[in-house]
């Protein structure tokens, strides 16, 4: 089983504090590689209700399925690599794939056949090496929104939390209280 516990912070920023950024990092359209997450929950959101985010992301070729849940240090990430028919499968089908993501939803009382595809979300994204973290630069778009996001992804909470209010503090950005992508995506689908 392919687990990791992401520690990350996140701040969205308007389109000037986006492009600024990206100039002062000097970053070019290259820099900037794409990746799609499609999003699964069943009709009635269990997975919301637990707490709990399923995606399907393609990256560069591959197909990842993840299930990420609460976990104290952040959110606990359970991977899964899909092969083009396992993509297929799930996105046409509706069949999802056996393994360690399946058994962790009937761990949690929820059928794997009750889960429904509602919608994609892209984003292109930079990333750069920060401190002892990673600096992550997206714009995101899905449904009819466009928004621009700085998150920073640590190896510890407390100064990862630290380094990251010296960052927004580096380029003059208040600090705003961001929900995740697929929040973000669900309250835009439900507006």
């Amino acid at each position: 089983m392919e687990q990791e516990v992401e520690i990350e912070f996140k701040n969205l920023l308007t389109p000037d504090e986006f492009f600024r950024i990206s100039n002062e990092l000097s970053l070019q359209e290259e820099s900037f590689i794409t990746q799609v997450n499609h999003y699964f929950d069943t009709p009635s959101f269990s997975l919301k209700q637990h707490r709990c985010a399923l995606r399907i992301r393609e990256k560069n070729g591959s197909r990842k399925l993840t299930l990420k849940q609460p976990h104290p240090d952040g959110l606990l990430e359970t991977h899964q690599s899909l092969t083009e028919s396992e993509f297929d499968g799930i996105m046409k089908e509706n069949k999802m794939v056996d393994g360690d993501i399946c058994s962790i939803l009937a761990e949690l009382k929820i059928q794997p056949e009750d889960i429904v595809y509602l919608g994609t979300l892209t984003t292109k994204r930079a990333e750069l090496p920060y401190k002892d973290g990673i600096l992550v630069l997206d714009e995101n778009q899905y449904l009819s929104v466009t928004d621009f996001e700085l998150e920073y992804e640590a190896k510890e909470r407390q100064q990862g939390e630290m380094n990251f209010k010296e960052l927004l503090n580096t380029y003059g950005i208040p600090e705003r209280s961001t929900l995740n992508k697929i929040q973000r995506f669900f309250e835009a689908k439900n507006s």
